[in-house]
């Protein structure tokens, strides 16, 4: 029987390929763990025991998934990144300071549990939700 544990991966797909990386490394905290080459068009970041896979839609693994997602129909509503507790004024603070659009905290239920949590969006429009491991 089947026992789903956690989330390996998540797959993001734009033609914002270096711009979203630095997103999610420099804004996010995530590290690269392996780059293949250019014309294959694949990252892989870790966030904690997670990755997520960032491919460049004008690549050969891009083009395979089809046209580029748009601002009016991503292919992914939205993603939660579970991170360690947090001050919310101070994670705010730094995400307003790092040029990022935030929504108000609000008590919502995961995988966790209830939780405080706010939305965001990345530079290629995805939706993420940042809550803290508790």
């Amino acid at each position: 029987m089947i026992k789903p544990k956690a989330i390996d991966h998540i797959v993001l797909r734009t033609v914002k390929y270096q711009q979203l990386i630095d997103f999610y490394c420099e804004v996010l905290g995530c590290v690269v763990e392996r780059e293949l080459p250019d014309d294959i068009g694949l990252t892989q970041l870790r966030a904690g025991a997670s990755l997520i896979d960032i491919v460049n839609v004008n690549s050969t693994l891009g083009e395979a998934g089809g046209a580029a997602p748009k601002s009016t129909g991503n292919n992914v509503d939205h993603f939660c990144l579970q991170i360690e507790e947090f001050d919310e004024s101070e994670l705010k603070s730094y995400l307003q300071g790092k040029g990022v659009e935030v929504g108000e905290f609000e008590e919502r239920y995961g995988a966790q549990g209830l939780g405080r949590s706010l939305y965001l969006k990345d530079i290629a429009g995805n939706n993420i939700e940042l809550r803290a491991i508790i």
